[in-house]
């Protein structure tokens, strides 16, 4: 290889370089994302086969679809790097909003938003992003690159509702898709600097043995029954938070409002819950973060909803939104270590979609079957403190990575 090949490789896997692409990576897939519930009202007013229901199956099918290829996602990119998966996730999600704008139906509506965009996002957010990242650093400060790479999500979120929503009232719902499509198409130019993979470390235990050593620790099994709360809670607000607020008669910008308030103050939660990671017990922060979330979405259902309430509200909920996905990961990659991180990481978020697919549809079967949305908001909390009593036992030390035939993880389990 020539002296200026190398120069390009190195160039290419410097962390700084991996960290920086992959935030952007997260930014447009995660935040694009993010905003998917503005299309609501103006989708189920423009087709006149879809409803809220329909519209939600098809976001909870994007979010199962999501996690149900995540962990393969993740296998390809530890074999053969991320850069290949990323371009093709890139070209996945452009296609799926392409076809979302083109819908006449609850089919295209559904194969588009659903199947396509669900795909797309497998490979271009968490298992891939993160398990690039967290490759390319050290575990002192692998938490907070962690923390990092997310808040490129959470960057996105904040960003993605006023454009979205401009676009939605400049143009329209189907030409908002298609603006988004040729953004999303941004990811597959990305790919190239995410092209590293994990060294060939822990080179006596191979997948199937790290995934029997991941699903016989019971600390993981915890952590990924967590993480199904998580999904299951965000699902559910972001997707039907503006149209609950429509119903209780406030102003539609309010509803934009919310998302935009969420998404900024998860940045600052981001980062800080990837920080803390480094010097607390990740264990510890995710208990308190599930256990404010419940109260917090109690208190606002409990309490009149007005505007300053909804913002007051959607302002602590984004402070924890997306700040127990470095924790997350950062005790995944903690316990067992980098060799298979984005294999691992991809399962744990397959039981997030799991749950997001379930919020996002519940929401919407629920409010047509009830004509509110007061079970699924209850539902929500009780699941907060569920998650948070499921974490108090996860056991945070690291495993010894080559171990030939497993022994001694009955005393981790």
């Amino acid at each position: 290889m020539s002296s200026k090949n190398v120069a390009a490789a190195g160039y290419l896997s410097d962390p700084r370089i991996v960290l920086l692409a992959g935030s952007v990576v997260a930014l447009i897939a995660i935040g694009m994302r993010h905003s998917f519930g503005l299309f609501l009202n103006p989708v189920t007013e423009g087709i006149q086969s879809v409803d809220r229901e329909t519209f939600g199956f098809a976001v909870a099918l994007q979010n199962l679809i999501w996690g149900l290829a995540q962990p393969f996602a993740g296998m390809i990119a530890d074999r053969y790097g991320s850069a290949r998966v990323i371009f093709a996730g890139g070209a996945l999600y452009a296609g799926g909003l392409i076809c979302a704008s083109l819908a006449s139906s609850a089919l295209g509506l559904v194969l588009g938003l659903g199947v396509l965009v669900g795909i797309g996002l497998s490979a271009t957010t968490y298992a891939v992003v993160l398990g690039a990242v967290g490759h390319r650093y050290p575990p002192e400060r692998r938490s907070t690159a962690l923390g990092i790479a997310s808040l490129g999500g959470s960057l996105g979120i904040f960003l993605s509702v006023p454009v979205t929503l401009s676009l939605i009232d400049t143009l329209s719902w189907s030409m908002a898709f298609v603006s988004l499509a040729l953004v999303a198409l941004t990811m597959c130019v990305l790919a190239p600097f995410l092209s590293g993979r994990a060294d060939a470390q822990s080179a006596d235990q191979s997948l199937a043995e790290a995934l029997s050593q991941a699903l016989g620790h019971k600390g993981f099994v915890l952590l990924v029954l967590g993480f199904f709360v998580c999904g299951f809670q965000l699902a559910f607000i972001g997707t039907h938070l503006p149209a609950y607020l429509m119903d209780l008669q406030l102003e539609a910008w309010l509803g934009g409002a919310a998302l935009a308030t969420i998404g900024a103050t998860n940045i600052a939660g981001t980062l800080a819950c990837g920080a803390v990671g480094d010097y607390l017990s990740k264990r510890k922060v995710l208990v308190s973060l599930y256990l404010a979330r419940s109260c917090a979405i109690a208190l606002f259902i409990l309490l009149p909803v007005s505007d300053v309430s909804t913002l007051i509200f959607a302002a602590v909920m984004g402070f924890t939104w997306l700040g127990t996905v470095p924790l997350t990961t950062g005790i995944v990659a903690q316990v067992f270590g980098p060799r298979y991180l984005a294999t691992l990481i991809g399962i744990v978020f397959f039981m997030h979609q799991i749950g997001s697919f379930l919020g996002a549809w519940l929401g919407g079967l629920v409010f047509e079957r009830t004509g509110s949305y007061d079970l699924m908001w209850w539902s929500v909390v009780l699941f907060g403190l569920i998650a948070a009593l499921l974490h108090l036992p996860i056991d945070e030390r690291p495993l010894v990575s080559k171990m030939p035939k497993l022994q001694g993880l009955a005393g981790n389990a």
